[in-house]
């Protein structure tokens, strides 16, 4: 006679039946995401922070401390760091330079935001973020960085919230290691960001500053900088600033055959035209096609052979959200522009957007 003997059933750990009990309880969500809640900095978690500081630096520019997630590993001074925040309903993702030293003993970092005219989100963190926000990150990028050892001598010319980056290579200790002239332009001197900091830094003699008021004495000119710092072509050089000062920079250097010895940062390299209509790219599909600024994306894509993600097809569900990479598209119920810069990744209801404009979209 043959004993069939039944295979002993697999071992449950104690956490992996509650973790069952856990989503059956709170079907349809997972227990992450309350975890979310009440731990959203926990280790193993998407990568976050919680705003602890916001500080005044000028009228129209704030710094944010942020306590980030135990997944933060850390940046680079003159790095930047991709920062999502919701706005009115609406993810919207922005970069900014850390202007705070790697390794603080509290682990916290600093963002330093310039409200920009209509800046959606620059003038949402600058004037209506509130200390306790929780806000999504992405890990420091960017290239814009000194090199260690550090160069004798170092010229930072910066315009605006470009002095952002710098400011964080000046807090790193910079100035302790090389000869550092700072040339920075603003409109007043109560518009320069970081002003009673740079201005005490040059009192003491760490840096030697030269600051530049538009207002009163308008754009600096880059043949100027040969009275301002006459050796400025033997100076290993960081800009960062407006686009126009940039190229002017960019083309003085090269003309003088030394633009190796130049490093440029450009906060906006993309200018968005909104318009009527335009070519909408799925990006991971590789479709490209042209859509009138009357049709929904959702239907110019489906009629392109595009598989698109769809439910209502009212704009209710949320069932054809999907990530507008880079351009502009207008809501068809009420007119609304979204623009979003590269890698923004703001979420668009395809259903209910038309494009207004070239628009790059992850599908």
């Amino acid at each position: 006679m043959t004993t069939t003997v039944p295979r002993p059933a697999a071992k449950t750990s104690v956490r992996d039946r509650l973790l069952r009990l856990a989503e059956t309880v709170t079907t349809p969500l997972l227990p992450e995401d309350y975890l979310d809640l009440v731990a959203p900095l926990r280790a193993g978690a998407a990568l976050r922070g919680r705003i602890v500081a916001v500080d005044p630096e000028t009228r129209d520019a704030a710094t944010l401390t942020i306590q980030p997630g135990r997944a933060w590993r850390g940046h680079r001074p003159g790095q930047y760091v991709r920062l999502g925040i919701d706005v009115d309903g609406v993810r919207q993702w922005r970069a900014y330079s850390v202007t705070s030293a790697p390794g603080r003993p509290d682990g916290r970092i600093s963002v330093t935001v310039k409200a920009i005219p209509d800046g959606r989100v620059s003038n949402h963190l600058v004037h209506r973020t509130r200390v306790g926000t929780i806000v999504q990150l992405d890990q420091a990028l960017g290239d814009f960085v000194l090199p260690d050892p550090v160069p004798a001598r170092v010229l930072f010319l910066t315009a605006g919230s470009g002095i952002t980056p710098v400011m964080g290579m000046l807090r790193s200790g910079a100035a302790t290691r090389a000869d550092v002239v700072v040339v920075h332009s603003a409109p007043t001197p109560d518009d320069v960001v970081f002003g009673a900091q740079l201005r005490a830094l040059a009192a003491q003699g760490d840096i030697r500053l030269v600051e530049r008021h538009t207002d009163r004495h308008g754009l600096l000119g880059v043949d100027e900088l040969a009275d301002l710092v006459p050796d400025h072509l033997d100076r290993q050089t960081w800009a960062c600033g407006p686009v126009g000062m940039l190229d002017a920079v960019q083309e003085h250097w090269a003309a003088a055959g030394v633009a190796d010895r130049l490093h440029t940062e450009r906060f906006r390299p993309t200018v968005i035209a909104p318009g009527e209509g335009g070519t909408v790219t799925f990006t991971r599909a590789g479709l490209t096609l042209a859509a009138d600024g009357g049709t929904p994306i959702l239907d110019a894509g489906e009629a392109a052979g595009a598989l698109m993600p769809s439910g209502c097809r009212m704009g209710i569900c949320y069932g054809c959200v999907l990530p507008l990479r880079q351009g502009a598209v207008r809501d068809l119920r009420d007119g609304t522009l979204t623009t979003a810069l590269p890698g923004d990744g703001v979420l668009i209801q395809t259903c209910v957007s038309a494009a207004a404009g070239t628009c790059d979209i992850d599908l």
